[in-house]
């Protein structure tokens, strides 16, 4: 199945004339007109960003899917190729209204009547994984349905699997490509996927993100209408706003686009530090602006998530980077392991450095990220620096996010927008306040758990079976540190008491 893919591949490739974007150098200039000459037959009146929409279209969502992400990127590619691939964020070909309906009839076992007091049977939005078309609910609220394209699970798996066959030849027979650890990546690509064909998740990941953001103040989320939700189709509350991508019609309706562009880089570092739960899907297809200037959040099918250590070490490697600390960056990386434990912290901080002082005290609209993307491959090649797979999600999302940032507002200063929410987060974390809060999230467990704990190691050490044994001693060693924070919070306390005590006698003795 994978080598008719393959060819299948290679025929748009010929058919829509992709060498183009392969053999435009220089230096393959010989290559270029063998091909246009062994082709001769083929002849193109569309512009080539026509003719790559309408190739990685025919392709399906996974290449669409990689479209929608190199649109975002004006930076990084032609204008012309932007503005056509822009088109495959939400105006993706649909599939037939008629053909939707009866599937729609299908999942809930009646007419479509009697499910929705209307239902429009023209789609409002169409991407690469689903399609959206308008409803009312018998109780007349408004709402967005979104069901599945036919065959979609289908057609992406048998992408991913191609993707796998290419991975694993790059691990065997190329060196430099294991570093990358391309296997894996692409297995968190597919985790990713396969929660995205499950709209029951996306609906879930939908109520999560509205909790994590109750307050409304910068981003609303559709609220999820259970009852008619399936792994299928997602019903939810229909938004009204305007697309993030009309930054003319936005500025025309008064919205604030400097405070749009800082705000939106504050939803992000909140999603990801606060909260370890991240949209990762953040091209303009699924963002809206309300006329107050508030984020819409559409479209929840790819969340990132982060556990506790995943987010102080990137948010201390952050804060390390905006105050030019490259020495704690290089030694941060060493101690995580990213790179051998014999690299030389001070050529691995000269090297870093190199690459993030350019780009310091500089509006986005005079920052090349395509040469610092080419410095950052050097210098990880050059250091054997490993890629975590677990952090990809968050590594495409703040490239969308900066692309975001850079068509509303050039002259966004990214740096000294996110640098005091960091600092807060991390004062948070590691200060008085994280004390405290440790303190409330945990001390109640450890009330129970302490007496007990005797019982649990002697246990744990006597009786487990030999392949339970390192797994039962990483939790137990995982308690005793949340018991040693819990006593040290207890200890402070007491101290701080202790002190106070003493402070109030010496006044009251000092009054007499």
């Amino acid at each position: 199945m994978r080598l008719p893919r393959l060819f299948k591949i290679l025929s748009v490739f010929i058919t829509y004339g992709l060498d183009e974007f392969v053999f435009f150098h220089p230096r393959t200039a010989t290559v270029r007109i063998f091909t246009r000459n062994l082709l001769f037959w083929r002849r193109f009146s569309e512009p080539r960003g026509v003719r790559l929409r309408r190739a990685l279209e025919t392709l399906g969502p996974i290449f669409v899917k990689f479209g929608q992400a190199l649109s975002t990127r004006r930076d990084l590619i032609p204008l012309d190729i932007a503005d056509e691939l822009a088109q495959l964020q939400d105006r993706v070909p649909p599939f037939p209204g008629e053909q939707a309906k009866a599937m729609l009839e299908a999942i809930y076992g009646r007419p479509l009547g009697t499910v929705f007091a209307q239902f429009d049977i023209t789609p409002v939005a169409s991407a690469s994984v689903a399609q959206v078309h308008f409803a009312l609910l018998n109780n007349g609220r408004a709402a967005a349905v979104k069901i599945l394209r036919p065959d979609v699970d289908r057609a992406i798996a048998r992408d991913v699997a191609l993707l796998y066959t290419l991975a694993h030849f790059l691990e065997r027979w190329f060196t430099e490509a294991r570093r990358l650890h391309p296997v894996e990546v692409v297995a968190e690509f597919e985790k990713h996927l396969g929660e995205e064909l499950d709209l029951m998740v996306e609906a879930a990941n939908a109520s999560q993100l509205r909790r994590n953001f109750a307050d409304r103040r910068l981003l609303i989320i559709p609220e999820v209408f259970w009852d008619y939700c399936d792994t299928r189709v997602m019903v939810m509350e229909r938004m009204a706003g305007t697309p993030i991508s009309q930054v003319d019609l936005l500025r025309s309706k008064g919205v604030d686009i400097p405070k749009l562009a800082r705000d939106g880089v504050e939803i992000f570092f909140t999603q990801v530090f606060r909260d370890g739960f991240f949209h990762a899907d953040m091209h303009p297809g699924n963002i809206q602006v309300a006329d107050d200037g508030r984020y819409i959040g559409l479209d929840f099918g790819i969340i990132g998530t982060l556990n506790h250590s995943d987010k102080n070490y990137l948010a201390q490697n952050f804060l390390a980077f905006f105050r030019r600390d490259y020495h704690r960056v290089a030694m941060a990386h060493i101690e995580a392991g990213w790179v051998p434990a014999d690299t030389r912290a001070d050529e691995f901080e000269s090297a870093i450095r190199s690459v993030c002082e350019p780009i310091f005290d500089k509006p986005l609209r005079e920052i090349s990220f395509g040469k610092v993307l080419l410095r950052l491959f050097q210098v990880s090649r050059r250091f054997n620096m490993e890629i975590q797979p677990q952090l990809v999600m968050l590594q495409k999302t703040l490239l969308n996010v900066e692309g975001l940032g850079r068509d509303l507002d050039p002259d966004l200063d990214l740096w000294k927008t996110a640098k005091p929410f960091l600092e807060r987060w991390m004062s948070e974390q590691i200060g008085w306040r994280g004390l405290v809060k440790a303190l409330r999230q945990e001390g109640g467990q450890w009330v129970t758990l302490v007496p007990e704990l005797p019982r649990l190691v002697h246990r744990a050490l006597t009786t487990p079976p030999a392949h339970d044994l390192h797994q039962k001693i990483e939790s137990l060693q995982s308690q005793q540190r949340s018991l040693q924070r819990w006593l040290t919070g207890i200890l402070v306390l007491l101290g701080l008491m202790v002190g106070v005590a003493f402070a109030l006698l010496f006044l009251v003795l000092g009054g007499y």
